[in-house]
């Protein structure tokens, strides 16, 4: 259990860094659409790659 929070803690940590208010997201949105932006932050952004990353582990 104390491995999840930690975790967690690391998921939310990256998020409210660098996620939150992303321009490269918000621009892409605007741009393509919010499955457009979505599938960046997943596949190519190096942030979401990490996130999917610790995902995976929980």
């Amino acid at each position: 259990m104390g491995r999840n929070n930690q975790l967690l803690t690391e998921v939310n940590k990256l998020l409210s860094t660098y996620c939150d208010g992303c321009f490269v997201h918000r621009q892409l949105r605007k741009e393509y659409g919010r499955r457009s932006a979505h599938h960046f932050c997943i596949n190519k952004c190096t942030v979401g790659n990490h996130l999917r990353k610790l995902g995976n582990q929980l």
